[in-house]
């Protein structure tokens, strides 16, 4: 349940109406929307929408009445129209971390920087974790308790051109990746799996940086 807080944080809307109160978790990842609704117990029925845009991804919504979900919701910090002015929830400490993976998966991505080189097919430059939020405030208190719990010193939020970004250079990145993934084992799925490939692939080129806790989550995602 940390884990879809923190998806829904991300990609969830909620409205209350004439009809009832509702609430709606949406994403290109039709995995992902499935997971959600068997999690939550839903029977509700999940959607497709089509792009609005060129070349745009079909969309997979969930939209459940729920009241004593809803009231739920709004006591952990969630409301309507959230996506300007959302606060950091308190979560658990034991369970930030899947909170934060929730997050990341709704609205986060890692990018791997590489190129060409001379001497070797491909150069690594850097790997990045990037959180977007339209909330300053909410990537600003993430920020400041991921430095806490995990040292990390690069982190800084910048003003996009749609919103609000916190950054992370490729050690801060690398500690991140113990924390996001370290308590997350393959067979509960609790996880995005394209975006924990792009980690693989940057441990497959950097093999250098493989420690010891990086090699037991490595071998515990393992397909």
């Amino acid at each position: 349940m940390a884990y879809v807080l923190g998806y829904w944080y991300a990609d969830g809307s909620m409205y209350p109406s004439v009809r009832g109160s509702y609430i709606t978790v949406t994403s290109v990842d039709q995995d992902t929307i499935y997971k959600i609704k068997k999690w939550l117990g839903s029977h509700h029925i999940i959607r497709m929408r089509k792009p609005t845009w060129p070349n745009g991804k079909n969309s997979f919504a969930l939209r459940i009445g729920n009241k004593s979900l809803y009231k739920s919701l709004v006591g952990l910090g969630l409301y309507p129209d959230k996506s300007l002015t959302v606060k950091l929830p308190v979560v658990p400490d034991k369970y930030f971390d899947h909170f934060v993976r929730g997050y990341f998966d709704g609205d986060g991505c890692v990018s791997l920087y590489r190129t060409k080189g001379i001497k070797q097919d491909i150069i690594i430059k850097k790997l990045s974790i990037i959180f977007t939020s339209g909330s300053s405030d909410f990537l600003v208190s993430l920020c400041k308790i991921l430095e806490e719990k995990l040292n990390l010193d690069q982190g800084k939020v910048y003003l996009g051109q749609r919103c609000f970004q916190l950054r992370y250079s490729t050690e801060d990145t690398v500690k991140l990746f113990k924390f996001i993934y370290g308590n997350c084992l393959r067979k509960e799925r609790l996880y995005l799996d394209r975006k924990f490939r792009i980690f693989e692939e940057y441990f497959k080129l950097r093999p250098s940086r493989i420690d010891v806790e990086i090699g037991l989550i490595l071998n515990n995602m393992a397909r």
